[in-house]
């Protein structure tokens, strides 16, 4: 199943050229992820275990520009391919119903010594929609 997560352009977001700046492009696709992690109830069960899901590597492809006050809808798959956490993120423009970006984001669990862990029972919870 697929998580959903909407939001609106904001002019703070935009650059000299009037279009959403390629960086904000990853923050849509963090919130999403911190939404999800919320839903599934995560982040509390994380800082009492003092865990971190940290991001090692994004791969991003920028389809459609976005434009002040656009509706958007990042809509998010999630996958574990050992030790990772994948987050598969299409951004879709929901005010002219283009795909503008889809992202692949990957991460890894580690505790409080930066060192890597096992994905959690709870953790896996959210690849099987089971939380949310």
């Amino acid at each position: 199943m697929k998580y959903s997560f909407k939001t609106e352009v904001r002019g703070y977001e935009l650059d000299s050229y009037g279009h959403v700046n390629n960086a904000v492009y990853l923050s849509y696709t963090e919130q999403a992820r911190w939404e999800i992690l919320r839903n599934a109830g995560l982040l509390e069960s994380f800082t009492k275990k003092n865990l971190l899901l940290v991001v090692t590597e994004t791969n991003i492809r920028y389809m459609r520009e976005l434009k002040l006050f656009d509706l958007i809808e990042i809509t998010t798959n999630v996958e574990f391919e050992s030790p990772y956490l994948i987050f598969n993120h299409d951004i879709m423009n929901l005010t002219s119903s283009f795909k503008a970006a889809k992202a692949q984001v990957k991460t890894l669990l580690i505790d409080k010594d930066r060192t890597p862990q096992d994905i959690t029972i709870e953790l896996m919870s959210i690849v099987n929609n089971k939380n949310i």
